[in-house]
């Protein structure tokens, strides 16, 4: 707060908060620094990342440390001798789909694991080795470690399986997987006796590549980027082709969707000119949860947040009108929230999971 004013979204808050004391705390030698950040170039204030992580650099003293911008879409950002490689992005893409993967399998199974921590320990073990050796591997040996990955957890000794409430999580990007933004939502649901079912990072960044053929369809024609999205979906998909038939094969997972699901998904409760924030994409994974059997869903949303309140907040309604099963609650986050006032209403969604769950026979 000493960076940032009021006015600002909690996600900004947080961002510049965190790379301000990772800046300041003398573990770097800022001569040799630099700030990479993603940005959206959307319409809504994170897109002021940029400016407001160098400014409050240039009011600590740090002005000197440069602040890259990695975007897809057109911004007014050049930066001077960095550029992402063909190496790069050939590395980061498979980064995102063992990130997501591992996250699935993690939530899915942990609840039940026979032996407290093996879950964990699983997880860690192959971040770990990823870690080292991620910039090494082949598509074909990727597409090998999914199955692994997949196989490993599908027989990690478990305890009356499948037997608790799931509890998806949703929300603007940030809040939604950021443990420190959401309060530990995920040790939150964990706690409270329930499974957490997170749908991807991956499907974000390709709802921001969608878009783009959304756009020329229904705004502004432009067949380049019509062109771009068509041919960028495609090869993403095919790309996460092997992780669904890994998952298909599976006792424990289910396969994930594509996005041209999700959107479909999501146009028959809203248009999908809806763009901003999270658009269409975040009403599109609460129909997908419901449908494949989590009803009970967080929306997590920083407070305040106009996209967010469109395409997540008012658009429950009309889900409980189409799945009377769905259990939904919105919860705002900010740094003047009151964390008791959040838990109480999670809590009171897992109540209601529950007691559900318990009507249905134990079956979700």
């Amino acid at each position: 707060m000493k960076y940032v004013n009021n006015d600002i979204c909690y996600p900004s808050i947080l961002t510049v908060g965190q790379i301000m004391e990772a800046v300041t705390s003398g573990r770097y030698d800022t001569d040799k620094l630099a700030v990479l950040i993603t940005q959206t170039g959307g319409g809504c204030r994170a897109t002021n990342y940029i400016s407001l992580i160098r400014k409050g650099l240039k009011e600590a003293g740090y002005g000197h440390v440069p602040v890259i911008a990695i975007a897809l879409s057109h911004t007014n950002e050049h930066n001077e001798g960095w550029h992402m490689s063909a190496k790069m992005w050939k590395d980061a893409i498979p980064a995102f789909l063992f990130g997501d993967l591992l996250s699935q399998c993690l939530y899915r199974v942990r609840p039940y694991e026979a032996e407290p921590g093996s879950a964990n320990a699983l997880f860690r073990k192959w971040m770990d080795y990823l870690g080292q050796n991620m910039g090494k591997l082949s598509y074909r040996q990727c597409n090998k470690l999914y199955a692994q990955i997949v196989q490993e957890f599908d027989v990690l000794p478990c305890v009356n399986f499948g037997s608790k409430p799931r509890v998806g999580v949703v929300g603007e990007i940030l809040v939604k997987f950021h443990p420190t933004a959401n309060n530990q939502l995920i040790n939150v649901i964990e706690a409270e006796g329930c499974e957490a079912d997170v749908p991807g990072l991956m499907d974000f960044f390709l709802f921001g590549i969608a878009n783009r053929e959304y756009r020329h369809q229904e705004l502004a024609p432009d067949f380049k980027n019509h062109l771009i999205g068509t041919i960028g979906i495609k090869i993403a998909e095919k790309l996460r082709d092997p992780i669904r038939k890994a998952l298909a094969k599976s006792e424990r997972f289910w396969p994930i969707g594509t996005i041209d699901q999700c959107a479909k998904s999501a146009s028959e409760i809203l248009d999908l000119c809806n763009m901003m924030g999270e658009g269409w994409l975040l009403t599109g994974e609460m129909v997908e949860l419901i449908e494949r059997g989590t009803p009970n869903i967080v929306c997590a949303q920083p407070f305040a947040c106009l996209p967010n309140h469109v395409v997540g907040k008012s658009v429950i309604k009309e889900l409980r009108r189409r799945h009377p099963e769905s259990n939904i609650v919105a919860v705002d986050y900010d740094p003047g929230a009151s964390e008791v006032n959040q838990l109480n209403r999670i809590k009171l969604m897992i109540s209601v999971a529950k007691a559900n769950l318990a009507k249905n026979g134990g079956h979700q």
